[in-house]
């Protein structure tokens, strides 16, 4: 006779609210990482047209300066795109470290208005749910 396994526990009503925004922010951080390559003659030609529109000089930066903020870059965007994949899972797999990260990302969250804030408003809402907090506790 085999030993029952015990069901896993029933995913909350609202954990959608933390699962959706961390999955929106995933995709718009994983485009915006494949658009990063493309972005060094855009930034060359914005450089170009600063001083005429505003009157300023014009700033010397160098290709060496503009490629070390690509690939810096690439590699924050990288690391918040694994950051937003893993608490994703966590959120989804109930451990309690995902609560904590979810908390985390949600407050930076608030301070990338307008999207980012509803975003942010959206997990917090989420968070504090009394179901949500139970199935993150485990």
């Amino acid at each position: 006779m085999s030993v029952p396994t015990p069901s896993p526990a029933a995913r909350p009503a609202r954990l959608g609210l933390l699962t959706t925004p961390l999955l929106i922010g995933l995709i718009y951080n994983a485009v915006s990482l494949l658009t990063l390559p493309f972005s060094g003659p855009t930034i060359r030609q914005v450089l170009a047209d600063l001083p005429a529109v505003t009157g300023a000089p014009a700033l010397q930066i160098s290709e060496a300066q503009i490629q070390t903020v690509l690939w810096l870059s690439f590699a924050l965007t990288s690391a918040l795109v694994l950051w937003l994949y893993a608490t994703r899972r966590a959120v989804l797999g109930g451990q309690r470290w995902g609560w904590v990260s979810t908390l985390v990302i949600a407050v930076l969250s608030l301070l990338v208005f307008p999207f980012g804030t509803v975003l942010g408003l959206v997990m917090l809402f989420g968070l504090f749910d009394r179901e949500v907090q139970r199935y993150l506790g485990r």
